[in-house]
């Protein structure tokens, strides 16, 4: 899983908060994922992203223009087809 977060350069403590709340949903769900922090307006406009900070899971944009909560992470990464196959297969 792959797991983007796009601000911008002068965005301040925003993308910082997105990605500590991205860290500890992760760590509570016991998920492995990448995830990368981006403060580029090249990267902006190559997703059209407008508003920002803005949350990407596996290159789909799921949030834009505020910093989600610990629950809706949860809720996109539980969302994903190959989450809901594995934990199928465990079960």
């Amino acid at each position: 899983m792959r797991i983007d977060i796009i601000c911008k350069p002068e965005g301040g403590p925003r993308g910082e908060r997105v990605l500590a709340n991205v860290r500890q949903a992760l760590n509570e769900m016991d998920v492995r994922a990448e995830v990368h922090l981006f403060c580029d307006r090249r990267k902006m406009v190559d997703n059209r992203i407008y508003v920002a900070p803005a949350l990407m899971i596996d290159d789909v944009v799921r949030i834009s223009g505020r910093v989600p909560d610990i629950r809706e992470i949860k809720s996109f990464i539980v969302e994903r087809p190959r989450y809901v196959e594995r934990m199928r297969a465990v079960a």
